[in-house]
C-alpha cells in the first residue's frame, strides 16, 4: 500500500499543535480557595455577594457564571503585573431590602455553576468552580445573654440591648439552625439537609458559628470560630472590662452561621461535571448587651 506523503512542514505543524494542547491541558493549574456565596444580615435586613479566591500569583481573574455571564474581569497593572496577586476578597454593596427587594438580587445572581478562571505570572491558565445556591440559612436566634433582662422592642419595631447581666462573664446562648430562612430564597422553612441538595451530614450541613464580640468607635474585637455542635460563647471579664475601661456602655456581638453548598451535578453536551460541596451562605444577627443598668424613666418623670 502507498501512503501519501506529507510535507515535512506540514506534519511538524501537526505535531507542534498537539503537543500544545496536551501541553495546555497539563498546565491547568487550580486555586487553592475559590469561593462564592451570599451573606444575610437579618438584623438589618440586607443582602451581600461575597467572593474568595486564593492560589498561585496571577495577573488576570474573572468569574463567570451561568450562560457564561461575566460578573468579574480583574487585571492588575504596572508593578502589581509584574508582582503577581495571589488571594482576592470581595464584598459586594449591600442595600436594605427597601432599597433592593430580595427577588430583584436574586435574578441577578442566579444559582448554578461559577467559574474563577485566572492566568498566572508565566501565562498558564488556573481555575476554580463552585455551586452558588439561593439557598440561605436561616439566621441564629439569640436564646439568653447571662442573666439580663431581655431587649425591649421600641415602637418602631427595634430591638434594643439585652439588659446588664450580673457577675463578671457573660455567656451568650442561641438556638442551633436546621432550617432555611422563612422568606428567602427557594423551598424556605425546609430543613437545611433536604433543601440544599446535600448528602446526609451532621448538624444540618453547618459547618460553623462565628461568634464576634466587639467595643463601639474603637478597634477592640474578639472573634470565635467553633464548631456546629457549640451553640453558646462566653464574653470573658477581662473584655468586658477592657470595654468598661473605653467608656462604652455596651457591647456589641454579632453571631454567624456558614453551612455547606451541597454537591452540584452539572450535565454539559452529555458529559457530567460534579462539583463537591463547599463552604457556602451565611446569615448573621447583631445585637448587645448593657454596661450599665438600665435607667428607669418612670422615676426620671417623678423627679420632674
Amino acid at each position: 500500500m502507498k501512503y501519501p506523503k506529507i510535507p515535512i512542514c506540514l506534519l511538524a505543524a501537526a505535531m507542534s499543535a498537539s503537543t500544545l494542547a496536551v501541553a495546555d491541558d497539563d498546565d491547568e493549574l487550580e486555586f487553592e480557595e475559590a469561593f462564592l456565596y451570599f451573606e444575610l444580615n437579618d438584623t438589618d435586613g440586607d443582602l451581600g455577594l461575597h467572593g474568595k479566591v486564593d492560589g498561585d500569583g496571577w495577573k488576570k481573574v474573572k468569574i463567570e457564571g451561568p450562560n457564561d455571564r461575566k460578573i468579574l474581569d480583574l487585571k492588575v497593572k504596572s508593578g502589581l503585573k509584574r508582582q503577581g496577586m495571589t488571594e482576592l476578597f470581595f464584598e459586594s454593596s449591600e442595600p436594605t431590602f427597601d432599597e433592593l427587594d430580595p427577588e430583584v438580587f436574586f435574578d441577578r445572581f442566579p444559582a448554578g455553576l461559577y467559574e474563577w478562571e485566572g492566568k498566572t505570572l508565566d501565562g498558564k491558565e488556573i481555575e476554580g468552580e463552585v455551586f452558588l445556591s439561593q439557598r440561605i440559612p436561616a439566621a441564629p436566634v439569640v436564646a439568653s445573654v447571662g442573666n439580663g433582662a431581655p431587649p425591649v422592642i421600641d415602637e418602631d419595631g427595634e430591638l434594643g440591648c439585652w439588659g446588664k447581666p450580673s457577675g463578671t462573664d457573660v455567656t451568650i446562648d442561641w438556638d442551633a439552625v436546621t432550617k432555611t430562612h422563612a422568606s428567602l430564597g427557594s423551598d424556605t422553612g425546609a430543613p437545611l439537609v433536604d433543601d440544599m441538595n446535600m448528602p446526609p451530614l451532621v448538624d444540618n450541613g453547618v459547618i460553623y458559628y462565628e461568634f464576634v464580640a466587639e467595643v463601639d468607635e474603637t478597634d477592640y474585637k474578639m472573634t470565635a470560630v467553633v464548631p456546629p455542635g457549640t451553640t453558646a460563647w462566653t464574653v470573658p471579664a477581662a473584655f468586658i472590662a477592657v470595654a468598661t475601661g473605653a467608656g462604652s456602655e455596651e457591647v456589641k456581638f454579632e453571631i454567624v452561621v456558614r453551612v455547606e453548598t451541597g454537591e452540584y451535578t452539572e450535565e454539559d453536551d452529555g458529559e457530567t461535571e460534579t462539583i463537591d460541596s463547599r463552604p457556602g451562605n451565611q446569615s448573621a444577627v447583631e445585637s448587645c448587651f448593657l454596661l450599665v443598668e438600665e435607667e428607669d424613666e418612670g422615676e426620671d418623670e417623678g423627679e420632674d
